[in-house]
């Protein structure tokens, strides 16, 4: 055991943990949820960067020696490099501010670069606070930190949309010329292709990769050197300078300086801008998904239009049955969306005077949005969009029996002739074609061809063959 001292008192801390003191007191005050700092692999890695710039930064305005310095920068290598990944189990829900989470990522750098100095753990060398956290408040650290670490979420987002933007553009080219019935309000309307219906998911999809990459491009503005408030106090000369100097190269990332730091310590609203965008992508997902369960519904009395891929036995009773599993592990993904952006939305809210203290939850809620959409994406894509299959033969009948393809016969006889169309078809279980013929408004070879559903899912088509008639819509 080692002995540790904060203004409160001495506290024995087990020889094998790097964390210290302050670390114990959050684990002993906030053991909450089991969802620890540890989670967030991000967050931690952006905080690494920003502590390695900053004894980099000190280093070079002559606030910090070389020796320490570079121990420090070791340090923050091996929380990097996933060497400390076990040292981080305060929970994330805890006081405001997010103190035990700076103080946490301070003393395990601070440990680690004791022990590479002087063979032990401890602060004999190396200080969390006076060294670690030299020019630098956790005011400034956390909300810098969160932007970067949304930077990273977003990466990983973006190689699960593009994955999915993939599979739908190539099964709107696969079912390019599967006919079907389109459906509004739950009812029969015109013909479409199965690859037409699909390409508006397609475009869904490529809409919120371009949204999400604009949208990426904010989390490069920061505010570290703001300090407590937004004054800088407490910074060492020419350190806010050098920040923005050396963090871009130690990260990576092309950080940039917030206009004012006030407005980014006492606002939070850009995290209601990434929430809002995921709960947006969501809505999409969860209709997506919400239409595969309908299309694919049966298999002998529902639309059964697509099958999906079976990846689990549906019933515990009844044998044979298969459920749309992965579309329903979508939804739930969707619904749990809503409810982060409604707590994040509470705690951007409640931020007041010159700081928003709520981020822990904040980076809670939003974190985990990221990652349940990221994973669920990829799932979704690999086990059911990938292998989608069109049932070309309900589709094709469910076009034919169509009701709606009296819209034609409204285009070429008048609404009255094609109501009356619609009533004999519908009371005598007819097609639109078979009562054509009958009641004497085209022939044999007309009606297959101004009925034919292929015809119909074609604009330009459709208005050559209304236009050989001598009309048009």
């Amino acid at each position: 055991m080692r002995i540790e001292e904060d203004l409160i008192g001495k506290m024995a801390i087990d020889q094998d943990v790097y964390y210290g003191i302050q670390t114990v007191r959050a684990c002993q005050n906030f053991s909450i949820s089991g969802r620890t700092i540890e989670l967030y692999p991000h967050l931690i890695k952006a905080m690494a960067y920003i502590k390695k710039a900053a004894a980099m930064s000190n280093y070079s305005v002559g606030a910090l020696d070389e020796k320490k310095k570079d121990a420090i920068c070791q340090a923050t290598d091996d929380v990097l490099n996933g060497q400390m990944k076990d040292q981080f189990p305060v929970d994330i829900y805890q006081a405001g501010g997010g103190v035990s989470i700076n103080m946490n990522i301070n003393e395990v750098i601070a440990n680690r670069a004791n022990e590479l100095l002087t063979g032990h753990k401890g602060y004999d060398c190396i200080h969390p606070n006076e060294h670690v956290n030299m020019s630098q408040s956790t005011n400034d650290v956390l909300p810098s930190a969160m932007k970067m670490a949304c930077y990273f979420y977003i990466e990983d987002l973006l190689i699960s949309l593009n994955n999915i933007e993939r599979t739908l553009a190539n099964k709107t080219d696969e079912f390019s010329n599967v006919v079907k019935i389109a459906r509004t309000c739950l009812q029969d309307a015109v013909p479409i292709t199965l690859g037409q219906q699909f390409s508006g998911y397609h475009s869904f999809i490529r809409r919120q990769i371009e949204d999400i990459k604009k949208l990426q491009k904010e989390c490069l503005s920061i505010v570290i050197g703001a300090t407590a408030v937004g004054t800088g106090i407490g910074a060492a000369a020419g350190y806010i300078d050098k920040m923005y100097e050396y963090l871009p190269v130690v990260s990576s990332l092309s950080i940039y300086k917030e206009e004012n730091f006030f407005d980014g310590l006492q606002n939070a609203d850009i995290y209601i801008k990434f929430s809002a965008y995921l709960k947006g992508l969501s809505s999409g997902l969860s209709k997506l998904s919400n239409d595969l369960r309908l299309l694919s519904s049966g298999p002998r009395a529902g639309f059964a239009e697509i099958i999906l891929p079976a990846v689990q036995p549906g019933s515990s009773i009844m044998p044979g049955k298969i459920n749309p599993c992965m579309p329903e592990m979508v939804m739930q993904v969707c619904f749990d969306v809503y409810g982060n952006d409604q707590a994040i939305t509470f705690a951007v809210d409640r931020g007041e005077l010159d700081l928003n203290i709520w981020e822990p939850i904040i980076l809670k809620n939003l974190f985990e949005s990221f990652s349940l959409l990221t994973n669920a994406i990829t799932l979704f894509t690999e086990k059911c969009l990938d292998g989608i299959k069109a049932n070309k033969t309900i589709c094709m009948n469910n076009a034919e029996k169509s009701l709606s393809l009296s819209v034609i016969i409204s285009s070429l006889f008048g609404y009255k002739v094609a109501n009356e169309v619609v009533v004999k078809a519908f009371e005598k279980s007819l097609t639109i074609k078979e009562v054509a013929i009958d009641m004497g408004l085209l022939n044999e070879e007309d009606a297959s061809k101004f009925l034919n559903p292929e015809n119909l899912t074609d604009f330009m088509k459709m208005q050559d063959l209304l236009n050989s008639k001598g009309n048009h819509f």
